[in-house]
């Protein structure tokens, strides 16, 4: 079993159409065709969307991602065109919500990992491959990777597994060209965000990006930065002043949500027919307080 625990009902809001409630974000359009993110408090873990919400991970998310989009404007276009709240939208809509360019998007997770966990860690223990990819004996959990590596994945609806796949596989999904495109783009960013972080004392270990091609002009489409980028949602920040491979290492992101979810406080089988608890309150404080250090530590700036 997966999906929501309890599925949210849309927003009405006039003059915009809602599209998809995903797991964090819910997406609307407007009369003009442009695309409505609206990043929720919702947080997921082991494929289910959670009954308990994180105060303040939605602005969080947005905020960082538009941080991180300046940062990348010269190597990647991306999709936002403002942050105005739509006319007659809720007031909790301020500050998690982008206005973005309607993308032809590319139905790919591109993955960039530079250090070795996760699915990663689990089929390189099994074939000493990621993505088919070969890599040197020898590696452990957290092994820094001889070079970054592209390692794509296919999209999945809520409730499922996004599935590793061959850059070959990729290719012959959406052609050679545009493969060859999204591992140059893919592998640009995050070495730029790479040493972004590291300056900041953060280890990204890996990360996933979305594209899209922008159309409107309508000469040759523009691969384009989509969704949201590097937040702790969708890429992996260790402290580098405590990394250490050979082990799981303390991370950015919900981590304590999983560990809690698996701990025998929650009684919760995964594996069965239920869906998860809620989330008691000291796991919801210590995440938010993690994904706001994430925030802080990356922009220098205070979060409020």
């Amino acid at each position: 079993m997966s999906g929501f625990v309890e599925k949210p009902e849309p927003v009405e809001v006039p003059g915009l159409t809602h599209l998809h409630t995903g797991k964090v974000r819910d997406l609307y359009q407007n009369a003009a065709g442009d695309l409505i993110m609206v990043a929720s408090d919702r947080t997921s873990a082991y494929d289910w969307v959670l009954p308990t919400e994180i105060p303040d991970k939605g602005r969080v998310l947005t905020q960082l991602s538009l941080w991180w989009f300046d940062q990348l404007s010269d190597l990647a276009p991306h999709h936002v065109l403002s942050t105005d709240v739509p006319a007659g939208a809720p007031a909790d809509w301020a500050g998690r919500t982008l206005v973005c360019t309607s993308l032809r998007m590319v139905p790919v997770e591109c993955v960039a990992r530079g250090y070795l966990a996760g699915s990663g860690l689990v089929e390189y223990r099994r074939s000493r491959t990621v993505c088919g990819l070969e890599l040197p004996e020898g590696l452990t959990d957290g092994s820094e990777l001889p070079t970054p590596i592209f390692t794509p994945a296919t999209k999945a609806a809520v409730g499922d597994h996004d599935e590793n796949v061959s850059f070959e596989e990729t290719a012959r999904q959406v052609g050679a060209d545009v493969a060859a495109q999204l591992r140059e783009a893919t592998l640009a960013i995050y070495g730029r965000a790479r040493d972004i972080a590291r300056e900041r004392g953060l280890i990204l270990a890996d990360t996933k990006f979305e594209f899209g091609f922008d159309e409107r002009s309508g000469g040759e489409p523009v691969l384009t930065l989509a969704d949201e980028v590097l937040t702790p949602d969708s890429s992996r920040y260790w402290p580098a002043d405590q990394w250490e491979p050979g082990r799981a290492q303390p991370s950015f992101d919900k981590q304590f949500v999983r560990d809690w979810l698996t701990s025998p406080a929650a009684a919760w089988d995964r594996t069965g027919e239920l869906p998860p608890p809620a989330l008691p309150q000291e796991i919801v404080e210590r995440t938010r307080a993690k994904y706001v250090e994430a925030y802080e530590r990356l922009t220098g700036d205070s979060w409020s």
